[in-house]
């Protein structure tokens, strides 16, 4: 497995794992866990991702005795970092993208936003982050395709990931969490905003996102969802930002900051089953929110909304949320899209923010 991370604009590249550490099944997560401290305690650098299914192993209620057909976990062991070499290039191949379909059609989702909105009238959640997919052919050069969707849509925590089975493109503009030593961040992201065609309604559109009840209101719940997550494993919780606006090119998202301290020395697996998967993908509360996600959307998730990532050996940790991220794998591709539904949300309204969110990739058609 070949893994080029450019988190923050520090590229980190490895290749020729030791060992690959994977399942497909939520009963031997836990023993994934138990290889990853093994890994760390020899002193090796554990990178790869957790699938957003990964979530329900650790929790009771939403267990499932089901072998995935699509890593839950999947994780190299690396003995150091390397120089990026070819990965650092800028050139890239051929590539081809057709055939594009939405894996929901557009009735179902209105039905499944009033479905949502009903749960909320009735108490049992504050918000839902839901889920549809883009699905489509693809062939050339994956890590090509990266490097365009980049460039037109540069984002703080993209990440490349090819083995021999499937490649994983993340232009992700969402931090899951940061951790170095005691110290531990994470940086929810809730509130889009289309930009503007001028200096000037541009300015007024970011301003807009920043003080619009709706969005405010998503962030806000989905800011208190992660202090309380933080809080299962750490204390001295603070939110030292919130409602940031942040620019992109085709939007406006917002995102406010979550820290605490943790033992510096925490176990992954700890630390995972109290904030995994962030609260900004599944809803508010978590648990329930989970449960009326697996009802509502017609397949698995997969690595959208898990989390991609590296421990070094001294444990701290880098992760991010992989949203705009494509799965390429046997010729098809597929590609997340979310927005958390609350009480004032509409149909039209969401479905015209998912494909805002989709716009980077659907100017490569």
């Amino acid at each position: 497995m070949k893994i080029l991370f450019e988190f923050e604009k520090k590229p980190l590249y490895f290749e020729d794992p030791v060992k690959i550490i994977s399942c497909y099944h939520p009963a031997r997560l836990n023993a994934c866990f138990d290889m990853i401290e093994s890994a760390l305690a020899c002193g090796l650098t554990v990178a790869g991702f957790c699938s957003y299914e990964a979530g329900y192993a650790f929790e009771k209620k939403l267990w499932h005795d089901k072998q995935d057909d699509f890593p839950l976990l999947y994780m190299g062991c690396y003995r150091a970092p390397t120089l990026p070499g070819a990965y650092s290039r800028t050139a890239c191949g051929p590539y081809a993208l057709n055939d594009i379909v939405i894996n929901t059609a557009q009735d179902k989702y209105f039905k499944d936003i009033d479905a949502i909105r009903r749960y909320i009238a009735c108490g049992d959640v504050y918000q839902i982050t839901y889920c549809i997919k883009m699905r489509f052919r693809w062939d050339g050069d994956a890590f090509g395709l990266y490097r365009v969707l980049y460039r037109m849509q540069p984002v703080p925590y993209p990440a490349y990931l090819e083995t021999d089975r499937f490649r994983i493109l993340s232009l992700s503009p969402e931090m899951f969490l940061k951790k170095s030593g005691s110290f531990i961040k994470t940086k929810p992201m809730k509130g889009t905003w289309p930009r503007g065609s001028n200096p000037i309604s541009d300015l007024a559109a970011g301003l807009r996102l920043h003080f619009d009840k709706k969005n405010r209101a998503e962030n806000l719940m989905i800011t208190d969802l992660l202090r309380n997550d933080l809080g299962r494993c750490g204390k001295d919780i603070a939110v030292p930002v919130l409602f940031e606006v942040a620019q992109y090119n085709l939007l406006y998202q917002m995102t406010s900051t979550v820290t605490a301290t943790v033992r510096k020395d925490i176990p992954v697996r700890e630390l995972f089953a109290s904030v995994f998967p962030s609260g900004s993908v599944t809803g508010a509360p978590k648990i329930r929110a989970m449960e009326i996600i697996r009802e509502l959307e017609n397949e698995e998730r997969r690595i959208y909304t898990g989390a991609i990532g590296y421990i070094l050996p001294n444990r701290d940790m880098f992760f991010n949320i992989p949203i705009r991220t494509l799965l390429l794998r046997d010729g098809t591709g597929e590609m997340g899209i979310g927005g958390g539904i609350v009480w004032d949300s509409t149909p039209q309204g969401e479905w015209d923010e998912g494909m805002l969110k989709s716009q980077f990739l659907m100017k490569t058609f």
